[in-house]
């Protein structure tokens, strides 16, 4: 089987469930990204050569066609050439934009919703409500159970719709934590719906009872200036560290120094929701409790009070008392990492992800 996976841009650093689509489903990927008019195959420099591209820009001109249809038929020609039996298109938006070229070429098409593009208001109206995408689609790929319900209420029918949360990659299940620092670790975008401003005023309420803890936050965003100069402000900047981007392997070195992972997922005022963050998965999987919020698909693989602390989007002051018995209570931090660590092995691994989307793609319709 010939898998055509497409994504509106090329390898982003926080999409590394892609990656792990591109990399482990067991037939042949074909990886198309960009949208529009500048639609690449990975590994080919383009989906056509000149001459083929200005036979169809006469074309054009003699019929007055679209400038559109010159794209549209290249990438017809691509999925033909390649033989391309099904196609799974990563986030509704995308699956909305090629969904004409899909129909054209009589494809299969499989879309896997992950966050944004199930909540965000604005998005949602701008792509039709999903109308067209959820009436062609085989299948519809939704990552948590408020996903699921929001996709439903859009219109998709329930026959169509599949539960299937992303699985942490191995590598994260061999850490082993150490517990010898009194260190939490963040990781993620500084957008709306990760408000990593609540766990920095979280974070130094902790610290009025427990002076000699440390936050590490990795990522970039808009809102990483902000949250800058909001530790000058609480005056923690000796107490908090900011990374930027790192690797995979800096993060599981972290996961395996620290005492808890912390996020306090919000709905945005867009509308804006988490699928089910990775990071949690990761963090769980290494063997840290996790210290978050009851927010999209985080209770569904946190269990709180046993994997993880979660508090209501917005308390702070619930974060901060988690915080405080995580830091003063190790004994208690590790026997919750432990029990998440099996937790995410029996029941959120890649391998479980994968099998299942597997499924769905040989399943077709």
């Amino acid at each position: 089987m010939n898998i055509a996976l497409f994504t509106p841009s090329q390898n982003p650093y926080s999409e590394t469930f892609i990656q792990a689509h591109k990399k482990y489903l067991k037939d042949k990927v074909f990886y198309y990204y960009g949208s529009g008019n500048h639609i690449h195959l990975e590994e080919h420099p383009r989906l056509n050569d000149s001459w083929k591209l200005f036979f169809l820009k006469i074309k054009r001109k003699l019929f007055r066609e679209p400038f559109a249809t010159i794209y549209e038929r290249l990438l017809l020609d691509s999925l033909k050439k390649n033989k391309i039996d099904v196609v799974l298109a990563e986030y509704g938006t995308h699956a909305y934009s090629i969904l004409p070229v899909i129909k054209k070429a009589g494809l299969p098409l499989i879309v896997h919703f992950h966050g944004y593009d199930a909540s965000v208001k604005r998005v949602i109206e701008k792509h039709n409500d999903y109308r067209e995408v959820f009436a062609y689609a085989s299948k519809v790929i939704a990552v948590s159970k408020v996903m699921m319900e929001k996709l439903q209420v859009l219109g998709c029918p329930k026959g169509k719709l599949v539960y299937n949360v992303y699985g942490p990659q191995p590598e994260f299940h061999q850490v082993v934590p150490t517990f010898l620092k009194n260190q939490f670790v963040a990781i993620g975008r500084f957008t709306d719906k990760k408000a990593p401003y609540y766990t920095l005023l979280a974070f130094a309420k902790a610290l009025t009872k427990n002076p000699d803890a440390v936050l590490i936050i990795a990522g970039d965003g808009a809102l990483l200036n902000m949250c800058q100069n909001l530790t000058r402000h609480l005056r923690i900047e000796k107490q908090v560290q900011f990374l930027g981007v790192i690797t995979p392997e800096e993060y599981r070195n972290l996961l395996g120094e620290s005492i808890a992972f912390v996020q306090h997922s919000i709905t945005a005022k867009n509308g804006d929701m988490e699928g089910t963050p990775l990071a949690v998965l990761e963090a769980s999987a290494a063997g840290l409790p996790v210290i978050s919020t009851f927010h999209a698909g985080i209770p569904d693989v946190v269990i709180h009070g046993k994997t993880g602390l979660l508090s209501e989007e917005h308390d702070v002051e619930g974060m901060a008392e988690n915080m405080l018995k995580i830091l003063n209570d190790t004994g208690f931090a590790k026997t919750m990492g432990e029990s998440g660590k099996q937790h995410i092995a029996s029941n959120f691994s890649l391998q479980r992800h994968i099998n299942s989307l597997q499924e769905i793609l040989e399943l077709k319709k």
